[in-house]
């Protein structure tokens, strides 16, 4: 249950101009307590923007979680200057999984995507909450591949900007689907539009909630690089999917394996016993074999047209001749992002 007014103390704080995390401890710290804190501070300017705020999370369905409520992810409390509050829209159960975070290039490859999806579906199918940044490529798969678990809370979103504020926008369906069956957060006011600098911050909470961190395809100088950088320091345990090293989407995830900072992720039978699962799908592939490469090279996660033409080695206007026969014949479907197999 929400205390309104210490809620209130600490939105007049942190809402303040100038003030984050490590200068809202400090005052805290200095003035004995968040009430004392927030009167020292507060403009009225600030009050009736807080007011507004908290107004259009009620009307929205959007909850407060601060750091001493039960439903603050443990592993983000443990992190030095982690947000005194944060938004939640969605299954807050979510929250109180175990947490393996999931992320790698918006570039990625159709077989790293595959397989960050298949990852993904694993843990949330033994239990875990799947959380990435609901960025296009590997987040998107990450967070799909979770959803085609059974039940609900399989999946965390943490936004850059304000957790209603949908970014990508190609993302938006995922967005509402992960509202639906899983949870999104974020540290950000309400509304908020994202910034350049919000997403190293998004980056390492993503890592801060994670008890496990993988690594799909990533360039050595990314964003997913430095959620790695954010996992290594605060002693979460580091996995990284391997790849071809003359493509720059592998030089992150090598790096992390050659360095020993990370290890070597093969897929889900590195955490689970997927024998079983592994026979069935195994067979269900034998029985779904097609015989056309961009069919084959297609599955539930959007594949451009672009990284078809890399994947079976024909021009951008094959592609889209034979795409336009496979969706004619009802084997494949344009969304956002690419295209899907039905």
């Amino acid at each position: 249950m929400v205390d309104y007014n210490d809620l209130f103390n600490r939105l007049l704080i942190l809402r303040t101009p100038k003030i984050g995390t490590v200068k809202y401890n400090a005052l805290v710290q200095q003035f004995g307590s968040v009430a004392a804190a927030a009167g020292a501070v507060v403009s009225a300017d600030v009050r009736d923007s807080v007011l507004r705020e908290m107004d259009t999370a009620q009307k929205l369905g959007i909850h407060y979680i601060c750091d001493d409520m039960p439903a603050y992810p443990s592993n983000l409390r443990a992190v030095k200057n982690h947000p005194p509050v944060i938004t939640a829209r969605g299954n807050l159960d979510t929250l109180l999984r175990p947490i393996v975070g999931i992320v790698g290039t918006r570039h990625a490859t159709a077989a790293g995507m595959r397989l960050v999806a298949d990852i993904a579906d694993v843990f949330a199918s033994r239990g875990y909450a799947v959380a990435s940044g609901m960025a296009i490529g590997t987040d998107t798969a990450a967070h799909r591949g979770a959803l085609r678990a059974d039940g609900d809370a399989q999946t965390i979103a943490v936004l850059a900007g304000g957790v209603d504020y949908i970014w990508p926008i190609e993302n938006e369906a995922l967005y509402w689907d992960i509202v639906a069956r899983g949870v999104v957060i974020s540290e950000m006011p309400i509304g908020a539009v994202p910034l350049a600098n919000h997403f190293v911050v998004r980056n390492r909470w993503i890592a801060g909630v994670s008890s496990k961190l993988i690594l799909g395809e990533a360039d050595l100088k990314s964003g997913s690089m430095t959620t790695a950088q954010f996992a290594i320091e605060s002693g979460c345990e580091i996995w990284a999917i391997p790849s071809h090293p003359s493509d720059s989407r592998a030089a992150g995830p090598n790096s992390l394996i050659k360095s020993g900072m990370a290890k070597l992720c093969s897929g889900a039978s590195d955490f689970f016993d997927t024998k079983k699962n592994d026979s069935e799908k195994i067979k269900n592939e034998k029985n779904s074999d097609s015989e056309n490469p961009i069919l084959d090279a297609i599955g539930i996660i959007p594949v451009s047209e672009s990284v078809l033409s890399e994947i079976v080695k024909k021009t951008i206007s094959e592609i889209k001749a034979e795409l336009v026969t496979l969706e004619l014949q009802g084997l494949v479907r344009k969304v956002d992002g690419g295209y899907v197999r039905v």
